[in-house]
């Protein structure tokens, strides 16, 4: 497998020597500058690449191996507007990263929400923190916040007594927090946000079923995938986070079936999955040894992190803590034994692509990253450990 680190580009608060460090070989990023919905070009490709590869003086000796994400704009995804145009952007924008060299690219296909959380400083035991997803802390948002139209339909009636009794003991700076936590997880958020904001873009899936947003993901790849595979360039979509519906938005890529369902409308190599075991592994059901030997041919990237169900829950809805990579619900030892075994069957049938890139998805903040800002859910330390852990666990089943 091939050791990968999500870098966020020069502002991120770690640097490339920084990750040179922990042993990584691949880096995982994105032109994050650019608006979505416009092509990136070679020369912004390219000078990106000269960022990872040439920091200063001396080559890093790392290199991009995973383009995360380029995303896809809210116009393809509800099928609306410039449509079209973002479209055509989107094929050109992979034309010039095949050129560039590029050749594993993740997206997703969730509606206005890239992630969901409600805590992104929850205190551990041992000092550190890490990111939470509380039911009850969401509920006080969507109902008593943002005050969505028919929220309080979509919950239970314990849920909703616990939301508003919470509510109540919050204070203004306990709200704006709230607020600012959950708006983090939308694309391209910034202060500029508001609840008015998130009320307007939430208009534009009004009334949509998962069944239709299913079918504008396969009208996506029906456009996107031909180019794809002529390129050498596997797409990968990563599933939704967390894997159940939020905000009245429909969820279509969640479980082993809807990947199953996507994987075989679009059925060429191309099209493929980032087995997130984080984000699959919220559900209760997610059996990720069942998962690999299912779609495994088509896992081009694999984010490896766990989560531990803990808390109020409604139904397939749970409240869920970032846990430590080895320590969650989900049976790392057996998720990594499943991979190798696939990477296993690649190098038997001579495919190029038979190691799967992976990183070190999240982690706890520890230690010296309680005192240097970070990008929620990546810091320096925590990612280490996190690393070391899962190279542990490959090294001894290999």
């Amino acid at each position: 497998m091939i050791e990968t680190w999500r870098w966020f580009g020069p502002k991120d608060p770690i640097s490339i020597p920084e990750i040179k460090q922990t042993g990584a070989t691949g880096i995982v990023s994105a032109r994050h500058d650019v608006p979505v919905g416009l092509v990136w070009t070679t020369d912004a490709i390219q000078q990106r690449k000269r960022e990872i590869e040439q920091p200063g003086d001396a080559r890093s000796g790392l290199s991009w191996a995973v383009v995360e994400s380029l995303p896809v704009s809210e116009a393809i995804k509800s099928q609306s507007g410039l449509i079209k145009q973002h479209l055509e952007a989107y094929k050109a924008s992979l034309r010039n990263l095949a050129e560039c060299g590029l050749e594993t690219v993740c997206y997703n296909f969730m509606p206005l929400l890239d992630w969901t959380r409600t805590d992104l400083k929850y205190p551990l035991a041992n000092g550190g923190h890490a990111m939470r997803f509380d039911l009850v802390d969401f509920a006080v948002f969507d109902c008593c916040l943002l005050r969505r139209k028919g929220a309080e339909e979509d919950y239970a009636a314990d849920i909703l007594d616990r939301a508003k009794d919470r509510f109540e003991l919050l204070q203004e700076d306990d709200k704006r927090a709230l607020i600012d936590t959950v708006v983090a997880g939308l694309p391209g958020a910034n202060n500029r946000w508001s609840l008015d904001d998130v009320r307007a873009m939430l208009a534009i899936y009004a009334g949509m079923t998962p069944d239709t947003l299913r079918a504008n993901l396969i009208d996506f790849l029906g456009e996107v995938v031909p180019t794809a595979q002529a390129l050498g360039i596997r797409l990968c979509c990563h599933p939704d986070d967390p894997p159940f519906a939020l905000l009245g938005l429909p969820r279509v890529m969640s479980t082993l079936g809807d990947y199953s369902q996507i994987l075989s409308a679009v059925d060429h190599p191309a099209n493929g999955v980032t087995f997130c075991t984080g984000s699959l592994g919220v559900d209760p059901e997610f059996d990720p040894v069942a998962f690999i030997k299912a779609v495994g041919p088509r896992i081009h990237f694999a984010h490896l992190r766990n989560t531990r169900r803990a808390g109020a829950r409604d139904g397939r809805r749970h409240s869920f803590t970032e846990a430590e990579h080895l320590d969650g619900d989900t049976d790392m030892v057996a998720s990594i034994r499943a991979l190798l075994a696939e990477e296993g069957r690649r190098r038997d049938e001579a495919r190029a692509d038979h190691a799967i890139p992976f990183r070190p998805d999240h982690g706890h903040a520890l230690l010296t990253d309680l005192e240097r800002p970070t990008q929620p859910g990546y810091p320096l330390i925590g990612r280490l450990r996190g690393l070391a852990e899962l190279r542990g666990v490959i090294k001894g089943c290999t």
